[in-house]
């Protein structure tokens, strides 16, 4: 890493990024540049069909060593990091044991469906209008409480050790605090208590109805914290000195924060593994009426804060799936020169419902498709359409958002996926909107990394973290309105056949 200690504004403050294919640590200095970076992959589990874990122990293994790393080479320039904020893969559930902090089982991730059929049930039982209410999620297996449930129904002994108190349950967000403090503290934030089915999000408390619905002991749950809090203080042993945890936010939320979207109506989409568009509603949460999600966005100083959220399962992993189970691909970059090598998607379509569809179809059992093969299609034409996939999907969200009441002027994009030009001019062309890059793309990260400062007394207030977001690239527009209702017509026709 190149020496720039002179170019850097001190005080530092190290993000840890737990996503769902890889760890990364960024360092930012107080004007939100990068000082220094570190990531590494782990590996993805699969035990049945529709099964997905990690090894939360890797998960752990894998934060432990690039936040060693990113906070090493910061420190060579001469500054100090004085907080840690912390963002994760949200509703992914890890159980573990008080004592020794080994969990009994592996974390189940957030794309899994093993508990469809207890879904399908509840709803039977006429669950689902409670769980809305309350919690502004729909009754699904993407989210947490019923992954807790099948944890503690599966490990023998495990129930009457929860009960017990014994064991502790939390998102990863929750896990990481626990390895960093040493076992001293099991909290976790509002944002991420608000993706578990078992949080009521205008009370603001772990709500009793829906423990009982979904068999959650109580005693397993962890203290329900602001977004930026103070989450107790590291081993010393880890970074050579204890420091400060100061701020939790999931993923969504957390990139929503480092995108400035502190005003009703901005939204912000994330272009990871999923995809996931975030509008700020305000102190009001609205309730969709077309299958988005209600959810907290960030709680500061016991306000809350809340946003609409459409999720989508399969976005950048289209990518991996065509890099790593096909091998049409050697790496995601190669995409947008095969996309630009066609003039069109030459009526190729693919529905990338490897687990599922998520906002606003929320169909767990649908499967990916390809429709429209022809003997002349390929690769182009495979790696266009996992592309268009993306944008197609949003494009579903924006349509539901705006059935909500919400008028978009402009959409603010982060994410690894963002990067590439093609996929952002096309979003653009697709949604009739301009799309906004920032200048820093990695802004989950970065929003981590401005709660954890706001607590921390480096910033002062929201108003001074929006002024300092940068704008990189503005894509506008450029598509005719008669090729714009073609391809969205045929995207709907592949959803209306994968759906039967």
């Amino acid at each position: 890493m190149p020496d720039m200690k002179n170019n850097f504004e001190p005080p530092y403050i190290l993000a840890i990024d737990q996503g769902t294919t890889s760890s990364r640590a960024i360092v930012f200095d107080r004007a939100g540049r990068v000082v220094s970076n570190a990531q590494k992959e782990f590996e993805q589990h699969y035990p049945a069909d529709g099964w997905v874990e990690h090894d939360p122990e890797e998960i752990w293994r894998t934060s432990r060593d690039i936040a060693r790393e990113a906070f090493q080479a910061a420190e060579k320039t001469g500054g100090e990091v004085v907080a840690i904020g912390i963002t994760n893969q949200r509703e992914t559930t890890i159980v573990w044991d008080r004592q020794t902090g080994e969990p009994i089982y592996n974390a189940i991730v957030w794309q899994d469906r093993r508990t469809a059929e207890t879904c399908a049930a509840l709803k039977e039982d006429g669950l689902a209008a409670h769980v809305t209410a309350r919690t502004g999620l729909v009754l699904d297996p993407y989210f947490s409480a019923t992954k807790l449930a099948w944890i503690l129904d599966h490990v023998d002994g495990a129930r009457a050790r929860a009960d017990k108190g014994e064991l502790a349950f939390g998102t990863v967000d929750s896990f990481l605090i626990s390895r960093l403090t040493g076992g001293r503290v099991h909290a976790t934030d509002a944002t991420n208590a608000s993706r578990t089915s078992l949080y009521n999000i205008h009370t603001n408390e772990w709500d009793d109805a829906l423990l009982d619905a979904f068999k959650a002991p109580r005693a397993c749950l962890p203290e329900v914290l602001d977004s930026a809090a103070h989450y107790g203080e590291t081993d010393p042993e880890l970074f050579g000195r204890a420091i400060p945890i100061c701020g939790v936010a999931g993923d969504q939320q957390a990139a929503a924060f480092g995108q400035a979207c502190f005003e009703t109506g901005d939204i912000k989409s994330t272009y990871g593994t999923g995809c996931f568009v975030l509008v700020h509603t305000g102190e009001t949460a609205v309730t969709s009426d077309n299958k988005l999600l209600t959810t907290i966005a960030y709680r500061l100083n016991g306000k809350t804060h809340y946003a609409l959220e459409g999720s989508i399962f399969i976005a950048g992993a289209a990518v991996q799936w065509l890099r790593d189970e096909l091998g049409i691909i050697k790496d995601a970059s190669e995409t947008a020169a095969l996309a630009e090598s066609i003039e069109t998607n030459n009526g190729v379509y693919l529905v990338p419902a490897f687990t599922g569809l998520g906002a606003p179809h929320w169909a767990p059992d649908a499967r990916g498709a390809i429709y429209g093969l022809t003997r002349g299609a390929g690769r182009a034409e495979l790696a266009r359409a996992a592309l268009e996939a993306v944008v197609y999907q949003t494009s579903d969200l924006m349509d539901a958002i705006a059935k909500d009441g919400v008028t978009a002027k402009t959409l603010r994009v982060d994410g690894g996926m963002v990067a590439n030009d093609w996929v952002m001019q096309f979003l653009s062309d697709i949604l009739a909107l301009p799309v906004e890059r920032p200048k820093v793309l990695e802004t989950t990260a970065l929003g981590a990394a401005y709660l954890a400062g706001l607590q921390a007394g480096i910033y002062q207030s929201t108003e001074e973290v929006a002024d300092a977001w940068r704008l990189d690239a503005r894509f506008q527009s450029a598509m005719d309105g008669t090729q714009r209702r073609k391809n969205l017509d045929g995207w709907r026709e592949a959803i209306r056949k994968t759906l039967g």
